[in-house]
């Protein structure tokens, strides 16, 4: 079978599966029979035991109705006092609405639903596939026989944890209050910190099986259209069976899946989040996960943290300084000694020369071999802390190291340098407060380490210009992610590297191109 006929074979597979998924999804309407609707959501839903359906009978007209929920997704109290009990009650007591058409479904339901019913959010349907997506979603139907429409009531009740301080951003100074795995209670936290009607929260669902909700978050006067377009076609075109998690959503819209460094920021502060919007970029929160994504990211931003605007404007600096001079430290720490040690000893002083081979007398390895043994211990013992529980992996860290180090010196296995410069390296990739941007970092470490034990200094350079070159070439919807440095922006200098006092910060990042550019007036 030639490759065309293959490909002609697997896009029919794929169609056929779709189809198959969606052949639920023809629109079938309710009709006026109870038992008729109630049979076909049954046939749809099967006979799952977190499933609830009440009967019951609306005296007062002498109609029978039932409500349809999910047990753990809706409120049960909501239900019996909102729903159930004021019809079935108090309604008897209201005389009042018996008229000469009390037996048509339409007077019945609008009795209901403008008179009866308590909640806020009801809606009518007349899909029973509809109906059903809401039900699962934490929503109750409620049908009433020779009623053609189903009232869909906002019962949701999601099981959720409570608000806490993030786990993977902790905060020196600055709100504690960090995402949760419910998508309302995290619009919620972004509402609390922008109180602004231009404030555009557009809802989308995503995964044919999942039916996750996605919120597109931008301000609708600030944020450029073209940025909130982009990310919105993309969205559109992501067809997929489950999203389960945010970092879905990023492996689909990002520009350049071969990239290492990453193209979208993922937090779970919500006062960064703020920050972003307020600067003109567009936030994407998937239902299920606390990590919101912003979008676009310049290689700035990946550097810069809240608490950089919560502290006087030179400790802010300060702290900018010492994580590039980190990321530097932790991409070419351990390439610079391989290749110093390797290729050009004359390069360091004759003191430390000296010292340094003292050191390394009796290690039977090359440099390379040495640094490459250390960066991997160093890898492993760094991914086992984390899998291993909270307690325990610390404790593995920091004893695995300190033991393996001390046992791989004493071994001669390795120099006490090289120990130096891995720990050194470690601690370095800690200070970036953006996880993926250590992780960029990390990967291309051992390639940089590769380059200097080939050619030296000038391997480390040829490689670092290629990185350059990606990262020239990188754009991150439709944003440079090199600005402000390429192309050239100086407007925005004073708020990528430094970190100028409020006062001077009157605009917003030019490199947005926000349609509202003024913050301070």
């Amino acid at each position: 079978m030639n490759r065309w006929a293959w490909l002609q074979k697997k896009k029919k597979q794929t169609k056929d599966a779709h189809q198959q998924v969606k052949i639920h999804g023809t629109d079938v309407f309710f009709s006026s029979s109870l038992d008729s609707n109630l049979e076909q959501i049954q046939n749809i839903l099967g006979n799952n035991p977190d499933i609830a359906i009440r009967r019951f009978n609306i005296d007062l007209y002498n109609v029978k109705a039932a409500v349809i929920f999910i047990k753990g997704l809706a409120d049960k109290e909501q239900i019996h006092e909102q729903i159930l009990k004021s019809i079935m009650l108090e309604l008897q007591m209201r005389e009042c609405y018996v008229k000469e058409d009390r037996g048509t479904g339409s007077h019945i339901k609008e009795i209901i639903k403008d008179h009866v019913v308590t909640l806020t959010d009801v809606e009518e349907n007349n899909k029973i596939e509809d109906c059903v997506m809401e039900v699962l979603n934490g929503d109750t139907a409620l049908l009433i026989d020779k009623v053609d429409t189903s009232l869909l009531l906002g019962t949701k009740k999601w099981p959720s944890r409570q608000i806490e301080e993030p786990i993977t951003e902790a905060s020196v100074r600055g709100a504690r209050e960090g995402f949760v795995e419910n998508i309302l209670v995290n619009m919620s936290l972004i509402r609390k910190r922008i109180r602004d009607p231009h404030l555009v929260l557009d809802k989308y669902t995503i995964g044919r099986r999942s039916q996750t909700p996605v919120i597109v978050a931008y301000i609708k006067d600030i944020t450029n259209d073209s940025i909130v377009q982009e990310a919105k076609k993309r969205l559109e075109k992501i067809d997929i069976d489950q999203i389960l998690e945010s970092g879905i959503i990023e492996q689909f819209i990002e520009d350049d899946f071969l990239s290492p460094f990453p193209q979208l920021i993922t937090t779970e502060r919500p006062d960064k989040v703020a920050s972003g919007l307020l600067e003109g970029r567009v936030a994407v929160l998937v239902d299920g996960t606390p990590f919101v994504l912003l979008l676009p990211v310049t290689i700035t931003s990946i550097i810069q943290g809240p608490e950089d605007y919560y502290e006087r404007w030179f400790v802010g600096t300060l702290i900018r300084f010492m994580r590039f001079g980190a990321a530097f430290v932790s991409l070419f720490g351990p390439s610079l000694y391989v290749a110093l040690i390797s290729y050009h000893p004359g390069l360091i002083p004759t003191d430390l020369v000296i010292s340094i081979a003292g050191s390394r007398e009796g290690v039977p390895f090359p440099s390379i071999v040495e640094a490459l043994l250390m960066e991997i211990t160093i890898e492993i013992l760094r991914e086992a802390g984390v899998r291993l529980p909270k307690p325990i992996g610390q404790t593995v860290g920091i004893v695995g190291g300190l033991v393996i180090g001390e046992a791989a010196v004493t071994a001669g296995l390795v120099s006490p340098m090289m120990v130096i410069v891995v720990a050194v390296t470690a601690i370095s990739s800690f200070s970036l407060p953006q996880y993926g941007a250590a992780i960029a970092i990390r990967i291309l470490r051992f390639g940089m380490m590769l380059s200097a034990a080939v050619l030296g200094l000038f391997g480390i350079i040829m490689f670092a210009m290629a990185i350059t070159i990606h990262l020239v070439k990188l754009k991150s919807f439709g944003v440079e992610y090199t600005s402000p440095f390429v192309p050239y922006q100086f407007k925005d200098w004073k708020d990528a590297i430094l970190r100028l006092p409020y006062s001077a910060l009157k605009e917003r990042p030019e490199m947005l191109k926000p349609k509202d550019s003024t913050r301070i007036k």
